[in-house]
């Protein structure tokens, strides 16, 4: 059972940056993707940005292009997203995820999250 896990999250100023990190227990057969996404309180969770493990163009929502850039260490199992100029609209609770497909019903396997706050 694959088992990922964030960290980085924090509390940062309005344009400051911080590095979310999430590693995978393991890489599977049925991921093909991973991505972050983000759920504020009385928000629906949304996706923020995607990457396949075998390469390709990212996948970034419109609000965080330009900003945020999502990176992999296969070697490691480690997904990463780098969140610069970060606003206050920014302001969630962060969720790794994994699955077949960059979408949210392909998401197989959730991270338990980390917060992001941006005052």
């Amino acid at each position: 059972h694959v088992q990922l896990v964030e960290s980085g999250g924090g509390s940062v100023q309005a344009g400051g940056s911080l590095r979310a990190s999430c590693g995978a227990s393991e890489y599977a057969e049925s991921i093909n993707c991973m991505g972050w996404y983000r759920q504020s309180p009385g928000k629906e969770r949304e996706g923020v940005a995607a990457i396949y493990l075998g390469g390709g163009v990212p996948y970034y929502t419109d609000s965080v292009k330009g900003r945020f850039t999502i990176s992999k260490d296969n070697a490691r199992n480690v997904l990463y997203l780098q969140m610069n100029s970060l606003k206050p609209e920014d302001a969630a609770m962060y969720y790794c995820a994994a699955g077949p497909g960059c979408n949210v019903r392909a998401v197989l396997y959730w991270g338990q999250g980390t917060q992001v706050t941006v005052s």
